[in-house]
């Protein structure tokens, strides 16, 4: 399969900038109108479906609001990846594992495998265990044709006491991690396959994004506060490389396909006017 860099490249030349989150939390069913049940959620992810598959570049279906159901939870997650994919999206699995050795191995060939019923295209992984236990992600990920995105510099208040720490060398531990991914995505063109997650409510990061090579998700526009401006404070001369994510702000306009659809369309106009 074709890198997943040079995927993502195309798909956010051909449909603009936007990742949408699919996001079935209880309150957003209950918002809906659904039941808190698998059937809500098979409801829930079939309108998602039907209103965006045909405009967004990227969905990122959060895993746990499936999971919580148990294996029907995840039978519906397995037929959203296919439905999204079958439809030309990219699928971005929020899954944010991290383990080392065999258990990241298994890890890997449950998502980016491309045989495996929860195939996708790339996936978040957690690199606080040590960048190198990614390593069975990122081989299999470059293997397959898939992505990788790490989790960099998040949004979440407790982030940065881990994140900000600095090391022996004089580096903070995301700044770390951010070369580590520049080494990775060295000479790839377009673009590398192994992405950074850093949240677009962070404002000026302090560390360096510019030599990554790689996408840049970021995630808190719209309703957990983020503006398509504030991206070029946060991001500076990498602004290219941002993929940006919505997710209530879009999910919130639902059930109605229709509104969905427009939301998806205003997000996506909004972040392409803001990258450029």
């Amino acid at each position: 399969m074709e890198p997943f860099g040079s995927r993502l490249a195309a798909a956010v030349s051909k449909r603009g900038p936007l990742c949408v989150g699919v996001d079935p939390h209880s309150a957003l069913l209950a918002r809906w109108g659904l039941s808190d049940d698998v059937e809500g959620l098979a409801r829930f992810a079939g309108t998602v479906v039907e209103a965006v598959a045909d405009h967004v570049a990227v969905v990122k279906p959060q895993s746990a609001f499936f999971e919580r159901f148990g294996s029907r939870g995840i039978a519906v997650l397995e037929s959203t990846i296919r439905q999204f994919r079958e439809a030309g999206v990219l699928v971005l699995l929020d899954v944010k594992r991290g383990d080392i050795g065999s258990t990241m191995a298994a890890y890997a060939s449950a998502y980016l495998d491309q045989s495996s019923p929860l195939a996708s295209d790339a996936i978040t992984v957690s690199p606080f265990l040590g960048f190198g236990s990614l390593r069975p992600a990122l081989d299999l990920a470059a293997e397959q044709g898939a992505g990788v995105f790490v989790l960099a510099l998040t949004s979440n208040p407790e982030g940065p006491a881990v994140q900000h720490a600095v090391g022996p060398g004089g580096a903070t531990v995301a700044q770390t991690i951010i070369d580590e991914i520049s080494q990775v995505n060295r000479g790839a063109t377009p673009l590398g396959s192994v992405g950074a997650v850093v949240g677009a409510t962070i404002g000026e990061t302090g560390h360096d994004l510019s030599a990554i090579n790689g996408p840049l998700l970021a995630p808190g526009l719209g309703a957990q506060g983020a503006t398509p401006d504030d991206l070029r404070r946060v991001f500076g001369a990498a602004l290219p490389h941002v993929l940006p994510s919505y997710s209530r702000e879009v999910l919130n306009a639902g059930p109605d396909v229709a509104g969905l659809r427009a939301a998806a369309l205003r997000a996506a106009d909004a972040c392409r006017a803001a990258l450029g």
